[in-house]
């Protein structure tokens, strides 16, 4: 469908997922409304994202805030819902995330209903999905689907996890409840690899950075499925503009890699470039004796084994979705990351 013209709220533009959409929907013509939390980065994103002052304009909104949402909202037909907290670090109380994330969806929620918007598309996320079945989920016999869901009860879900489940629930309540007249559709991206736009880089990001710097000095057995950005923004625009998706739910994933599968694409693909990235495997009782001490070391022995297989065969059939080869998409993120200096080779 053809929405040239139309004009469309992308949350989070200082967002790494946002960015790639927004410049995308600017390509297609849309016209663009984007919210940050100062107005104060504009000058900064705006090079970054392109557009005039005409066909992409600045908002000031918090998640956290009343304020901003309905001037963000007014006059667009559809909304993408990007922004959301994700840390580098790990909060000590899980509600420092799961509040701005279930309340930031409400109010894009409200603004867009109150604005008329015919078409909600949140970026949800593969952590609503696969987390907190048990074990035998993880041998990697099961894959999942758009029809998983993770299981709140869990006691050991991550802050991060959890904040996206419930937003993700939250939102899909209020629309049942109050949302009549405006579709609604989910995008549910793994970890979103791909080239970078600046320095701010996403904590997916930070892994491939690590690994090229030596900094994860030793590989643990542990893994995630990748994405390139340039195809979950593809996905939101999809998401936006076929007909008939109200109540989908798309999850965005490619093959699920291993740290030393990511290392050994970086070591071939590289070469001297790639000299610092490690190859020794890290033993498991190593990760489980330093669990002990270590928050963030804790996370990772919990996933030491498993394997969380996603299919987007749903995407595939139901909007046309296709995908860049993982070991591109590594490359492009590791080549990116040395093209803009922000890893020194």
């Amino acid at each position: 469908m053809d929405q040239s013209g139309s004009t469309v709220l992308v949350t989070g533009g200082s967002g790494y997922i946002a960015g790639f959409l927004i410049r995308q929907l600017l390509a297609a013509g849309w016209t663009v409304h984007t919210t940050v939390r100062s107005l104060s980065r504009e000058n900064e994103l705006r090079p970054q994202l392109g557009g005039t002052a005409g066909t992409l304009r600045f908002f000031a909104a918090d998640l956290n805030d009343d304020a901003g949402w309905d001037d963000a909202a007014a006059g667009c037909s559809h909304v993408a819902h990007v922004a959301s907290p994700f840390p580098l670090g790990i909060p000590k109380d899980a509600d420092e995330l799961v509040r701005p994330a279930r309340e930031g969806a409400l109010r894009a929620l409200r603004a867009a209903k109150r604005a008329g918007a015919v078409r909600f598309v949140q970026t949800s996320s593969f952590a609503a999905v696969g987390y907190g079945h048990g074990r035998n989920a993880y041998s990697g016999s099961h894959t999942f689907t758009e029809r998983d869901w993770t299981n709140l009860e869990d006691p050991g879900l991550a802050p991060y996890i959890r904040s996206k489940t419930v937003a993700e629930r939250t939102a899909r309540e209020w629309v049942a409840a109050e949302g009549e007249g405006m579709e609604f559709v989910t995008v549910n991206p793994v970890a979103v690899l791909g080239p970078v736009a600046s320095a701010d880089i996403s904590t997916s990001i930070e892994i491939v950075r690590q690994l090229l710097t030596g900094a994860i000095p030793a590989l643990p057995d542990v893994g995630f499925g990748v994405v390139d950005v340039r195809d979950v923004a593809d996905l939101h625009v999809r998401a936006l503009t076929v007909p008939g998706l109200s109540g989908e739910r798309f999850l965005a994933s490619g093959p699920f890699l291993t740290f030393a599968e990511i290392a050994a694409v970086l070591k071939r693909e590289l070469g001297h470039e790639a000299r610092k990235v490690p190859t020794r495997r890290l033993p498991d009782w190593i990760v489980r004796t330093g669990a002990l001490f270590s928050p963030s070391l804790k996370q990772i022995a919990g996933e030491l084994g498993k394997v969380r297989a996603a299919s987007s065969d749903h995407a595939r059939h139901r909007v046309g979705w296709t995908m860049h080869p993982a070991e591109q998409t590594v490359v492009d993120t590791a080549r990116s990351l040395i093209d803009r200096g922000i890893v020194k080779v």
